[in-house]
């Protein structure tokens, strides 16, 4: 029989034929055959079945093999028996490799035949063996994924006891070769299955024997920990996870964390790995376990493990975005990773640029979990952008796209963030160096921040921005010099001329900062500013003193002297030069002249006291006594006192080093009322002055502004005109604020005025955002926002002859209780005296200092500036469309002002035009004016605090060294050969370290992450960052640390 079912298959007759035969053939079966010819029957079956050349030979091979097996059990138990199998499988059939799926089919299928059989017994204990051997040699997906279907029907083929445990962690080695060769949709699908098929059969085994459990997560560990650069495990060990029990987590990662032998690098790995599971298709619970593991590292404080993983993968973890099977889990793992990286913005910033095009795609495709999706993304990015408010440049697109989704309340994004931290807020975290690239298209270079610095990287970047400041810095030779202004000189020609995107100002921030700042708070960068000028004012006089005395010694050579000298030297308040050859540098760039005048009421004598300043302070109206109330007369109201604002931010008496500067505040801040809301309510609106008090011969007003309040974005901002025309207006002292008059030897009620009587080559105005309120006893902001002009001019009075008091022209009894008439005809001019005419001096904004946050505990600085110099010509057109002149305390007309179209217009074809520079830190982008202008309208916590304003027409008493060297004009001097070589060096030593970099990247992938010290000083604090609570103005967090990024 079997030698005619040979010559059938192989024969030509027609198909329909064959099967008519085969029919008749599986019929025979139930006929008596003898033992001979039952095993050639087999043979040829078994042939057909392994080596059949078409289907219909492998088809007719299994019928025929089913049907005699079947009647003929005794026949096919002795022919299929142990030594054949294992030949079988160790051998192979033939031309057939041992490895080829069809020897495992066969077998498979052998088993069910002989299930009844007593020689089963011992076929499964010798496949038990057979199959540890088979998954030892790593067999590809197809042939282990048969093997698991051939245990998954006969368990009794599963190896036992430690047997079972070898197999286990040789089958998870196994899983950990897998690869899928072809990326065709099919293909995939079929490797996905076979894996799943490889994943239940371990899942089952576990569960059967829950001893192998552990050891296979053992292997499972040990394969995505491996630092072997030769093997890169599968990420089809994501399968497994679904089937480990959740409440094993708890003691696994504790486990996992805890244990001394992992090293650090090899739990990065293990991280990475689980990370890149995601991509996984259908595995479950990869995230819980991911964010598990991540929990787990930071409440063991291996914060350089968690920095290093974030970085690393947060942009895949964000692409993983894109694909709808793994959106869920990935989702929750970026939103874990981003809200407890809260010590610096570096990890939400690598994903920022991509935000944007996400959001439009998911727009558009109009799916409903589409849109459920991104109203959670949308939360994640308010939280992000929230704990990080100070990069406008950045988040503007993306506060665009996301604008029609709903947005967090407050309080919810603090709870969010308070949840997510790594630590408490006391705690310190330490963070990679940014990888740092060459310079940025911009050409500037940024300031990495040492830890809670952005008050002086601000600060620094606006001063370097200050053209001709910078320049007559950079010429100043100081060789041989340990100079405060020797470091600055060093640290501005580095920001000038280094190949680095951001420099490390770790020597000028210890020889600057000033001694009462706490190392590692928030500090005020006004108050940083002021202590700055003065030193660098007083070094400079000690110096001359030093060389005056010892002409023969060398400036400088003595720093024990300079700093005795500098101690000793009492600030000044009179003006100790006569000339500008004695002034020092910082007294020629930024020094001015205020005379205040006190007018006794009663005698009518007048004090007056001429002081120096540096930068003037300036107060924002009492809204609650005068709403809106805008003078264009002889004078501007009496100030309304108002006892909850106080001046912040000034350096205390008893400071370890006192100001050698007035730093000039509103007159009177703080003190009494001195008129009440009735009064104004009944004052007339319009009030009669002389004309000869006028600028212009229009007719003089008053006009009096009821009930119009000054909120932010709205259209009544109070402008910088507007808080200089408030510290300039007269004050009424009465009251407990009386004044002493010598000649009456009492305390009388005063008028006291304040005149600029020399105008600084560069305006500092710092605007008292942060007020102390009494109830509380803690600082607020001032959130108000404050429109910014772009042209200022400065009534300046150059006259020595005595200035006449307005009050001398009023009637002698001014009682502010009177309202109505009474209060108008005792207003009224006499018109006996003239006021002298102040001359308009022209400034050009240069730079604005910005503070991102909601109190003065907490927040970020960052300074957009641009570079201008004296001898700019562009001022002409802005002046002829623009006149802001301030009101002059002595009477002069505040400037009627052209519609802001108009001067918007204008401008923007000119100083609008010009270059703006966004510093924030490390990073320097391109940026507008406009930018600057709707900066508190777009972000509420970011407002303008410290502004620099430059003189126009100016040759910054440096005539002479602008003639003499060509380069002052169009670009800064020459350096010294000293700074020139220093910078060299450092440029061949950054080349080195990009090559060094380049070469190790590969191995190690966070290249410049820096160890964690939990009592780290400033040097090892996160640069760009400021500790884990100070992000965005610290909302929401504990303001104990004063911490800022």
């Amino acid at each position: 029989m079997d030698k005619i079912l040979e010559g059938l298959v192989s024969s030509s007759h027609p198909l329909p034929l064959k099967r008519v035969i085969v029919r008749k053939v599986v019929e025979s079966a139930e006929k008596w055959l003898d033992g001979a010819q039952c095993e050639a029957m087999f043979g040829l079956t078994t042939r057909l079945i392994l080596e059949g050349q078409d289907p219909f030979q492998r088809q007719v091979g299994h019928q025929v093999l089913e049907a005699y097996a079947r009647y003929h059990r005794p026949e096919f138990e002795s022919f299929f028996n142990k030594t054949f199998v294992l030949g079988l499988l160790q051998r192979g059939y033939h031309s057939l490799d041992r490895k080829d799926v069809a020897i495992l089919d066969y077998i498979h299928n052998g088993l069910r035949l002989i299930m009844s059989c007593p020689s089963v017994l011992d076929l499964f204990s010798a496949l038990q063996v057979e199959a540890l051997r088979i998954v030892c040699e790593r067999p590809e997906p197809a042939l282990c994924a048969r093997l698991c279907d051939l245990l998954g029907d006969f368990v009794q083929c599963v190896p036992k006891g430690k047997l079972a445990v070898a197999f286990c962690q040789q089958l998870v080695r196994t899983i950990g070769h897998f690869q899928c060769a072809s990326g065709q949709e099919k293909e995939l699908r079929e490797y996905v299955a076979r894996v799943t098929k490889v994943s239940h059969l371990l899942q089952n085994i576990w569960k059967a024997e829950p001893a192998t459990l552990l050891p296979s997560l053992q292997e499972v560990f040990a394969s995505i920990s491996s630092t072997d650069a030769s093997f890169e495990p599968s990420v089809a060990l994501a399968s497994l996870v679904q089937h480990i029990p959740l409440q094993m987590i708890t003691v696994l990662i504790r486990s996992l964390t805890t244990d001394p032998n992992v090293k650090d690098a090899s739990m990065t790995q293990a991280l990475c790995r689980m990370i890149d599971w995601l991509s996984w298709p259908l595995a479950q619970h990869v995230e819980t376990w991911v964010i598990a593991l991540l929990k787990g590292l930071a409440a063991v404080q291996k914060f350089t493990i968690l920095i290093d993983v974030t970085l690393l993968k947060i942009e895949l973890v964000f692409n993983r975005l894109w694909f709808p099977l793994v959106r869920p889990g990935a989702l929750a793992v970026l939103s874990h990773m981003l809200l407890s990286f809260q010590h610096s913005p570096e990890a939400f910033h690598l994903i920022v640029p991509h935000v944007v095009n996400l959001v439009h795609s998911f727009r558009t495709d109009g799916l409903p979990s589409s849109t459920a999706f991104l109203v959670q993304l949308t939360e994640l990015i308010h939280c992000m952008m929230y704990h990080y408010s100070g990069f406008p440049d950045l988040y503007e697109p993306i506060l665009e796209a996301i604008k029609d989704f709903p947005k967090p309340s407050e309080e919810k994004i603090k709870l969010i963030l308070n949840q997510s931290a790594w630590t408490s807020q006391s705690n310190s975290l330490a963070s990679c160096l940014s990888k740092l690239s060459g310079k940025s298209e911009t050409g500037k270079t940024g300031l990495i921040n040492l830890g809670n610095t952005c008050y002086m990287n601000s600060v620094i970047q606006a001063l370097f921005m200050a053209t001709d400041f910078r320049r007559h810095v950079l010429s100043l030779n100081l060789n041989g010099c340990n100079s405060l202004m020797k470091k600055l000189q060093h640290l501005f020609a580095f920001l000038a001329h280094t190949q680095r995107e951001a420099y490390a100002p770790r020597i000028f921030f210890e020889a600057s900062r000033p001694p009462w700042f706490t190392p590692r708070s928030q500090q005020d960068c006004s108050e940083y500013l002021r202590f700055l000028l003065d030193r660098l004012h007083e070094e400079e006089r000690t110096l001359k003193a030093l060389s005056s005395l010892k002409p023969s010694e060398s400036m400088g050579s003595d720093e024990a002297s300079l700093q005795e000298v500098t101690n000793k030297t009492a600030p000044y308040t009179e003006i100790p030069y006569t000339n500008d050859s004695e002034k020092t540098l910082i007294e020629k760039m930024f020094g001015g002249k205020l005379q205040t005048n006190i007018h006794c009421l009663n005698c009518r004598s007048t004090s007056q006291k001429e002081e120096a300043f540096t930068d003037l302070s300036l107060a924002f109206c009492p809204s609650s006594s005068m709403e809106n109330l805008s003078f264009q007369g002889p004078s501007c109201s009496p100030k309304v006192q108002d006892d909850f604002v106080v001046q912040a931010s000034l350096v205390t008496a008893g400071s370890p080093e006192e100001s050698a500067f007035c730093h000039p505040v509103p007159p009177g801040f703080g003190s009494e009322t001195v008129m009440d809301e009735a009064a104004l309510d009944n004052l007339p609106s319009e009030l009669p002055c002389t004309e000869n008090t006028l600028v212009s011969n229009e007719p003089c007003k008053i006009q009096i502004n009821r009930g119009v309040s000054q909120k932010p974005g709205g259209e009544n901002t109070p402008s910088v005109t507007d808080l200089l025309n408030y510290f300039l207006a007269p004050e009424i002292l009465n009251g407990d604020n009386r004044y002493y008059c010598e000649n009456c030897a009492s305390l009388q009620n005063a008028e006291k005025t304040m005149q600029i009587m020399e105008e600084p080559e560069y305006l500092i105005l710092t605007l008292l955002r942060f007020s102390y309120d009494q109830k509380c006893h803690i600082r607020r902001k001032i959130l108000d926002n404050v429109s910014l002009p772009l042209v200022l001019e400065l009534p300046v009075k150059r006259t020595n002859s005595s200035l006449t008091s307005l009050s001398e022209s009023w009637s002698v009894d001014v009682d502010f209780t009177d309202t109505g008439e009474n209060l108008a005809k005792k207003l009224k001019s006499s018109g006996t005296d003239e006021a002298c005419c102040p001359k308009r001096v022209p400034y050009l904004l240069s730079s604005v200092v910005v503070h991102s946050g909601i109190s003065s505990e907490s927040g970020h600085y960052y300074s957009y500036a641009r570079n201008i110099t004296g001898s700019d010509s562009s001022f002409q057109l802005c002046h002829q469309s623009e006149t802001l002149a301030l009101a002059s305390p002595q009477g002069h007309l505040l400037g009627g002002e052209i519609p802001s179209a108009v001067i918007e217009q204008d401008l923007e074809n000119n100083e609008m035009s010009k270059e703006w520079f966004l510093f924030n830190d490390s990073r320097v982008t391109f940026t507008s004016f406009q930018s600057v202008q709707k900066i508190t309208s777009r972000f509420p916590k970011d407002t303008a605090y410290v502004l620099l304003y430059k003189k126009q027409n100016s040759t910054s008493g440096f005539g002479a060294n602008n003639a003499t060297n060509g380069l002052w004009v169009n670009g800064d001097p020459p350096l010294q050969k000293e700074l020139m070589d220093a910078i060299t060096k450092d440029n061949k030593l950054y080349l080195q370290e990009q090559e060094l970099n380049a070469r190790t990247r590969a191995l190690q992938a966070a290249s410049a992450s820096c160890s964690f010290r939990p009592n780290g000083f400033d040097d090892n604090d996160p640069p760009g960052s400021c500790g884990p609570t100070g992000g965005g103005g610290g909302g929401g967090f504990s303001t104990v640390g004063r911490l800022v990024f």
